[in-house]
């Protein structure tokens, strides 16, 4: 039997950088940053806390950052802060041994206890529920370009989850 290579998940910094950007590129390819979600990364500074690599004996195996977004305006009405999670990604040489979970739970935690809201992603709910995220619901969120509505997806991380409603935009 093939013991499966010990990893540690580690915080994300610029000495990551290329590695983390050869990842991505395997991942999802130059077309990533076409994405509105990118929208919400440019100009923005990742959660550092919550921003995480998984490094094993043959390098970085894994990633996910999580930014911060403003929820609605300045009204009062939905406003608040939440993480914006994404993007992740999972070197494939370890695929299935847990790393994408062990990423997205720690990084969920330190949302979570510095006291945002909720998590917000565009992706797969089928595979994004099994992390405790649901859909949002057809235009609760307004993100800045086209994005599918049934892919929005929130986990909440308080009660003040349910007041979150509105445009997403990087925090000034």
């Amino acid at each position: 039997m093939n013991a499966i290579p010990a990893y540690e998940i580690v915080p994300d910094s610029p000495e990551h950088s290329a590695a983390v950007e050869a990842l991505y590129d395997d991942v999802f390819g130059p077309g990533r940053f076409a994405k509105t979600a990118e929208r919400l990364r440019e100009g923005n500074s990742a959660i550092a806390d919550a921003s995480l690599v998984a490094i094993d004996s043959d390098g970085l195996t894994g990633v996910v950052r999580v930014w911060p977004v403003k929820v609605g305006g300045s009204d009062g009405q939905g406003g608040g802060r939440a993480a914006f999670l994404g993007p992740i990604a999972v070197a494939e040489r370890r695929r299935g041994n847990g790393v994408a979970f062990k990423l997205m739970e720690r990084a969920i935690g330190v949302c979570r206890e510095q006291g945002y809201a909720a998590v917000i992603l565009v992706g797969d709910h089928e595979y994004y529920e099994r992390f405790g995220f649901h859909p949002a619901g057809d235009g609760r969120f307004q993100l800045p370009g086209p994005v599918d509505q049934k892919r929005v997806l929130i986990r909440d991380l308080s009660d003040r989850a349910a007041k979150l409603k509105g445009e997403l935009s990087v925090p000034r």
